[in-house]
């Protein structure tokens, strides 16, 4: 054997078994992670966010600063670890890095740079997701009319993706799809819609097992439509994929988001949330009860079945009222750290959602500001996170 065929089979040998592989239940236990929101997942710079062309518009590799981000730096990831999380989901759009659409080939820019960024979270020991996020071809149009493009394109897409990660080792995990639903509509789909969006959940699975590399194992994520776990645990709306037989379900989680309730996470409604907090104003009617009764759910409708459970999106906005702050904040802490700990009890990784936004109301999201060196600007949703880690 050559000398540089000897060294590339012991590189192969090393990336495939530094980390043992485990069940998608293994790998999302104790797994209190972050989103890297508003960066890969950006349309090209000038380009309508919700445009379904697949190409490369000028300075499409710039992507990642196009929604007025700062490039991510191994500062930003370093910054993740030392706060206290273990893992990354790194949400990537992919149709506006594409070279050759009839094959759903990469710019391989763009594959270098997500790769970089990849290899900053394992050098942190930091897991990882990979998603397609925001291809508006596959997220926008989930009915029957395009259902076999779709899957075609997706397919392809995949296999180039797990292509290219298929040494990575088993830390980094693949979600196939993410908010799939028909512009504007947020609400309770169509069975076409359903159709559709299992139909892709399939085709992902499919076509990451028949790669090579650790893909034959690797933790694949599936999700409900548009992600809401109501359109999931119910009525036999979502179909759990059929894996490789040897592997049944213990290498698959699906995927939810849980901005909820929306009327105190996500729109401001009400400024606090839990029963000892009722008494300090406007409180939602969604409580303790109502948050551990769904995630009881959740364990019984998938987890019971042997798959493991992700919670890809979660967060509450940044609200200030005057008089009232530090109190709505105390209650941010709470929530955050009555879910962090709930979910944690039962297995259910969890990816705080970051998108840079700061400021009073709906979609600030922010917890590190990106544009000042990964200054923690809203602690208090930071402290209720790794206080509930602890638990």
């Amino acid at each position: 054997m050559k000398l540089k065929t000897f060294l590339s089979v012991l590189a192969f040998a090393a990336v495939t078994t530094s980390h043992a592989q485990p069940t998608a239940k293994e790998w999302n236990a104790g797994v209190v992670g972050w989103n890297l929101g508003n960066q890969f997942e950006c349309s090209a710079p000038g380009q309508d966010g919700e445009s379904m062309f697949i190409g490369m518009p000028d300075n499409s590799v710039k992507a990642e600063t196009a929604w007025g981000n700062p490039v991510v730096t191994k500062k930003v990831i370093k910054a993740v670890k030392d706060a206290g999380f273990n893992a990354v989901r790194i949400p990537v759009r992919w149709q506006c890095h594409i070279t050759n659409a009839a094959a759903m080939s990469i710019d391989k820019a763009w594959l270098a740079r997500i790769k970089e960024v990849v290899d900053w979270c394992l050098a942190n020991d930091l897991k990882v997701i990979i998603n397609v996020h925001h291809d508006k071809w596959l997220e926008g149009r989930p009915i029957r009319q395009y259902k076999e493009e779709n899957n075609q394109k997706l397919a392809l897409l995949w296999m180039n993706i797990a292509s290219e990660f298929s040494r990575y080792d088993y830390r980094v995990a693949f979600a196939g799809t993410n908010e799939v639903h028909i512009k504007d509509n947020w609400g309770k789909p169509d069975a076409e819609n359903l159709e559709v969006q299992n139909s892709y959940n399939q085709t992902f699975i499919d076509v990451v097992r028949a790669t090579d590399g650790n893909n034959q194992k690797r933790h694949l994520i599936v999700q409900t439509y548009v992600c809401n776990p109501d359109f999931g645990l119910y009525n036999g709306d979502f179909v759990i994929p059929t894996d490789v037989e040897e592997n049944g379900n213990e290498y698959m989680s699906v995927e939810f988001h849980y901005y909820t309730p929306w009327d105190y996470a996500g729109e401001c409604k009400f400024n606090y949330w839990g029963e000892p907090y009722k008494q300090k104003g406007k409180a939602s009617p969604s409580d303790e009860k109502t948050m551990t009764e769904f995630l009881d759910r959740v364990v019984s409708t998938w987890g019971d079945k042997g798959l493991g459970l992700v919670m890809g999106e979660w967060g509450v906005t940044e609200r200030q009222k005057a008089g009232q702050t530090d109190v709505i904040h105390e209650n941010m802490t709470y929530y955050c750290h009555f879910l962090i700990s709930e979910t944690k009890k039962r297995g259910i990784s969890t990816f705080v959602w970051d998108n840079n936004h700061f400021g009073s109301g709906p979609e600030n999201f922010g917890i590190f500001d990106r544009k000042a060196g990964m200054k923690v600007k809203n602690n208090w949703v930071l402290k209720g996170i790794m206080e509930g880690k602890q638990m």
